[in-house]
Order: structure tokens, then sequence, then C-alpha cells
């Protein structure tokens, strides 16, 4: 006959840690791939106003961005309170425009350079004078595709 043996005490197996390495940097390149870096820090403060025809854009990798605000608060000291035109990381001004439409059309494929729409970030108390402006010298250099920010708001009836 068969003998039965006592109960002995049972352990637990150890985890086995061989694969948690590669789930870790699978998790790593997949976060490096999808995340995007900031392009530039903005130096001005943007509420953007409402729209009622709001569309979203195609391709952003296209987008030259033009931002047009009061000065942030840590900003102010050296720029003052009145509306200030940022291109890229700098405030300039409105002469510095057909120089910052040149620059980013050379920093695109030359198969892009006429689909670069340029887009216009302004806070909702900027006058219009300034964003008349803005628009006279992108005409004057050429960038004739406009594309004005605005949060979606409820149409009027």
């Amino acid at each position: 006959m068969a003998r039965f043996t006592g109960k002995k005490a049972k352990e637990t197996p150890a985890l086995n840690m061989g694969s948690m390495s590669d789930i870790i940097f699978m998790l790593l390149f997949f976060f490096m791939v999808i995340t995007t870096m900031r392009e530039s820090s903005l130096y001005v403060q943007i509420k953007p106003p409402q729209g009622t025809e709001v569309t979203k854009l195609e391709k952003k990798s296209l987008v030259s961005y033009i931002n047009v605000g009061v000065p942030m608060l840590d900003q102010q000291k050296k720029y003052g309170t009145e509306p200030r035109i940022q291109l890229n990381d700098q405030i300039s001004e409105v002469s510095d425009i057909i120089a910052f439409v040149e620059k980013e059309r050379e920093q695109r494929v030359e198969a892009d350079r006429p689909l670069i729409t340029t887009a216009i970030k302004a806070d909702q108390k900027v006058r219009m004078g300034m964003i008349t402006d803005i628009k006279q010298e992108l005409r004057k250099a050429g960038a004739l595709k406009i594309f004005y920010n605005a949060t979606k708001g409820n149409r009027k009836k």
C-alpha cells in the first residue's frame, strides 16, 4: 500500500522578475514616442475669444503661431502692460513679422511651403488695430493663409 506522508509546509514560489525590465523599457519607449515637446514658452497672457464657426486644423505641423496679448506678470517690468506680439520665444514688433515668416518658410520642406498656415492667437481684449497691422505685414510677406484661434461658443439666436 502507498504511504501517505504528513503535510509539509508549502512555500510560496519567488516571483520571476526577469521580464520586469522589458516591461519597464517598453513603457518608457511608448511614452517617449507619443510625447511632444513644447516648441516655445508663452510670454503673453491669452484668453481667446469665442467663435461660432470653429473648425479644427488638419496638420498642426504646418502652422506658425503669432501670439498677441498682455505680457505675463513676470515679464511686465521689462515690456509693460500694453499688448505685445510674441514670435517663437521672444517678444517682437510688428516690423519683425516678415522676417519671422521667411524664417519659418526656410525651416520647412519645399513641398510644404505653400501649405503653411499662420495662426494668430490673440487675447480677446487686444484691439483690432493691432490685429490689422499684423495682417498687413503677413500680406506683405505673402502669408495669405491665416487662422484665428478661438474657443467654441454658443451661437446667438
